[in-house]
């Protein structure tokens, strides 16, 4: 992990096109603002995890032929 010291209104790049910049500071939380693409998903790391878990589960569901054949009708 890559750990970087910024002030308010600092940014940090990630490639070409994804800026990181700290927009304010109060006690213990950071507020920061992410510029990037609208092809890239920006996701809160516990909703990216909620996302992967669904994903999962819906994966490992098992629909039957019938139903299938149903959605295809």
């Amino acid at each position: 992990m890559l750990a970087l010291s910024r002030k308010v209104n600092e940014s940090i790049m990630i490639g070409n096109d994804i800026e990181i910049t700290i927009l304010d500071i109060k006690g213990d939380q950071i507020k920061i603002g992410i510029s990037a693409p609208k092809s890239v998903p920006i996701y809160r790391k516990e909703i990216y995890l909620q996302i992967l878990e669904s994903n999962k589960e819906a994966a490992s569901t098992n629909i039957s032929e019938e139903v299938l054949k149903k959605l295809f009708e």
